[in-house]
């Protein structure tokens, strides 16, 4: 297993002999509108040429639409001719940017020796929840691979813990960066990032979706820090750079 951060929560996962590009923003630095009047979004640039990114990806994962998970850079850039995995309710937006083969994962979907598990997630709270949209997580289960558990747009909260402990994942890769919407946080801070890799001390966490955005308040060295305050070591919790590829040997984690 390969897991490359490109920047944000755009992810290229190499996977049970498959090559998958998750959630891809391919936004122009300071292209999109501010959220909080602090920059305008994202705020750093890719750290790749976009047809680096996409060359040898076999399948497109698509969690949810808003921008930063699905911007109309990648949608005009990534090949069309890809098969796509998205959340139900989601299939006719995709195919109407041009995407032939659009699938909805409902529970569960196999693609060759690999499994695709939908489970909950949440972004945010209340009414801010209901105001961000459905979102999804995903498991990923193949032989010989580490059991990989993606959390999402996700805030940590009873279902996504539950569905975490049934799934026993050797990886759990969160969305961390602490994105506040109306006063209300939308993703993983750093004190939930650290309650997830305390509640689950066999897996390793790899935190994401940090500085890029101006409603992100969490940065990456001051989660290391917290981290490190609480003798979370850092192999257990990973904190890439963007462009950073983390390798993971097959079955490491058993």
């Amino acid at each position: 297993m390969k897991l490359k951060l490109l920047r944000n929560a755009t992810l290229k996962l190499d996977y049970g002999g498959r090559t998958f590009l998750i959630d891809p923003d391919f936004g122009v630095p300071l292209s999109r509108r501010s959220f909080t009047g602090r920059s305008q979004n994202p705020m750093v640039p890719l750290p790749e040429p976009i047809e680096d990114i996409v060359e040898g990806v076999d399948t497109l994962i698509v969690s949810h639409l808003h921008a930063d998970h699905f911007d109309d850079i990648a949608k005009a850039r990534v090949p069309k001719t890809l098969p796509v995995i998205c959340q139900p309710g989601q299939e006719q937006a995709i195919a109407e940017a041009g995407f032939a083969a659009v699938s909805a994962v409902d529970c569960s979907v196999r693609l060759g020796p690999i499994v695709l598990k939908r489970h909950p997630a949440q972004h945010g709270t209340g009414a801010v929840a209901e105001a961000m949209g459905p979102v999804m997580g995903l498991s990923f289960e193949a032989p010989g691979e580490p059991t990989l558990y993606w959390c999402g747009d996700s805030v940590l909260y009873p279902p996504l813990r539950d569905a975490i402990t049934a799934t026993g994942p050797d990886i759990i890769v969160s969305h961390s960066g602490g994105a506040m919407w109306d006063g209300t946080p939308i993703i993983m801070d750093v004190a939930q990032t650290l309650a997830l890799a305390e509640a689950f001390p066999h897996a390793t966490v790899i935190a994401t979706h940090m500085e890029a955005l101006d409603h992100c308040t969490v940065s990456r060295a001051a989660l290391r820090k917290a981290a490190k305050e609480r003798g979370i070591d850092s192999e257990r919790l990973r904190i890439p750079a963007d462009g950073e590829t983390l390798v993971i040997p097959a079955r490491a984690m058993v």
